[in-house]
C-alpha cells in the first residue's frame, strides 16, 4: 500500500495499455520501410510504365531492368500499401495512390520521393543525432559541401530538387494565392521562385498583374515551358541572380516562399536585408512558410512542420520558426510584421505580411 492507501499495482498501466504503446512505437520505428518502397517504385518508374494499363510481371521487369522475383516482392509490398494492384493472371496495375508517383499526374509526389528518400537526404537523416550534438547539418559532412553548393555541382539532382519544390508549390498554390491580398500590387517578384510554378498561379488568378521570376540560372530550370504552359510568359520577366547580393528593385510586392526555412538566422537576415534594400516605402513582402505553434495542442497537430524542422537541421542548417522568431528576423532587416494569415487546409503554410518599418 502507498501512504495514501492506493496499492502500487493500481498505479501501473495495464498490460493492454503497455502493449498498445509498444505497438505504436514499433510502427513508428519501422516507418522508414514504406518510405523506401515508395522511393523504389519512383526510382524504377513503375508508375510511368503502368500508366497505360496493367502489364505482365515479366514485361514490367524487362521495362524497369529488374530481377523478376525481386520485383514481385517489391510489388507485393507496394500492393499492401495500396500503391499497386496485383491482378489475376500475373498482371500488375497502378492504383490511384500509386498514380501520384507519375511525374505528370495532378498532385504528383514522384520527385518528392526521389528527393527526400534519395541518397544524400537519407544519409543525412541517419546522422540526426550527430546534428543534434553539433547543431550542424549532417549533409555537409556527408557530401563535403553545403546542400545548395552540392546541388550546383550536380545538375541532375538539382533538376529533381526544382521539380520536387514545384510539386509542393503546385499543391499549395490555390491556398497560398487565396491568402495573399495583392490589392495595389502591379508587379510581384518571386524571389527564389524556381521554375515559376507558384508565380504562374498568382498571375493566372490576377489579370493585369506582372511578375518577375528571380532565381539562380540553374534554379530557373524549365521556367520557359512552365510559364508558357500557364499562358503567362508575356507577363513575366525572368531574372537570374543571387538573393544574398541583390534582388530586382522597385516592385510593389515581393514573395519568399519556402526560402527562409532553408537558412540559419544570419543568412536569413542577409536575404531580408537585400530585399528590404530593393523595396520602396510602400512595397509589401509576403513570406510563405509554416509557422511553428507554441502551445501544446498546436504542437500535437504540427507533426509535418516539426519533421520539416529536423529535415532543415540535418540538410541545410535552416529551421522552421515561430511567429515571434519571424517577427524578430524581419525587424532585424528593417521590416515590420503586420499580420499572419493561416492558409486554408490541407496546406500547413501561413502568409506573413511585412512592410518597411
Amino acid at each position: 500500500m502507498s501512504p495514501g492507501g492506493t496499492t502500487v499495482t493500481d498505479r501501473q498501466p495495464d498490460a493492454a495499455h503497455r502493449a498498445g504503446d509498444r505497438g505504436r512505437v514499433v510502427h513508428l520505428l519501422f516507418g522508414f520501410f514504406p518510405a523506401q518502397v515508395i522511393h523504389a517504385i519512383a526510382q524504377l518508374e513503375v508508375a510511368e510504365h503502368l500508366a497505360a494499363g496493367p502489364l505482365p510481371l515479366d514485361e514490367l521487369a524487362r521495362r524497369t531492368g529488374t530481377h523478376p522475383p525481386s520485383l514481385y516482392r517489391l510489388l507485393r509490398a507496394a500492393a499492401a500499401l495500396d500503391l499497386v494492384r496485383l491482378e489475376p493472371g500475373g498482371l500488375a496495375a497502378l492504383s490511384p495512390d500509386g498514380g501520384l508517383l507519375r511525374r505528370a499526374a495532378p498532385g504528383s509526389v514522384g520527385r518528392l520521393a526521389m528527393l527526400f528518400c534519395g541518397d544524400q537526404t537519407w544519409r543525412s537523416w541517419g546522422e540526426l543525432a550527430e546534428s543534434v550534438r553539433t547543431g550542424q547539418p549532417a549533409f555537409d559532412s556527408i557530401t563535403g559541401r553545403s546542400a545548395f553548393a552540392f546541388l550546383a555541382e550536380h545538375p541532375e539532382l538539382a533538376a529533381v530538387f526544382t521539380e520536387a519544390m514545384a510539386e509542393v508549390s503546385r499543391a499549395a498554390a490555390p491556398a497560398v494565392v487565396a491568402s495573399c491580398d495583392l490589392s495595389g500590387i502591379a508587379t510581384l517578384a518571386d524571389l527564389g521562385g524556381g521554375n515559376g510554378t507558384l508565380l504562374s498561379e498568382f498571375l493566372a488568378a490576377t489579370p493585369g498583374l506582372r511578375g518577375i521570376l528571380f532565381d539562380t540560372a540553374e534554379g530557373l530550370g524549365d521556367a520557359d515551358e512552365v510559364l508558357a504552359a500557364a499562358g503567362v510568359a508575356d507577363r513575366t520577366e525572368q531574372v537570374a541572380g543571387d538573393f544574398f547580393t541583390a534582388v530586382p528593385p522597385r516592385c510593389d510586392g515581393y514573395l519568399l516562399k519556402s526560402v527562409l526555412h532553408d537558412w540559419n538566422d544570419e543568412d536569413c537576415l542577409r536575404i531580408l536585408a537585400t530585399t528590404r534594400a530593393a523595396m520602396g516605402p510602400h512595397a509589401t513582402l509576403f513570406v510563405v512558410e509554416p509557422v511553428v505553434p507554441t502551445d501544446r495542442e498546436g504542437l500535437a497537430r504540427a507533426q509535418v512542420t516539426l519533421m520539416s524542422d529536423l529535415n532543415m537541421l540535418v540538410c541545410t542548417g535552416g529551421r522552421e520558426r515561430t511567429e515571434d522568431e519571424f517577427s524578430t528576423l524581419l525587424a532585424g532587416a528593417g521590416l515590420r510584421l503586420t499580420d499572419v494569415t493561416r492558409c486554408p487546409p490541407p496546406t500547413g503554410y501561413s502568409v506573413l505580411r511585412a512592410v518597411p518599418a
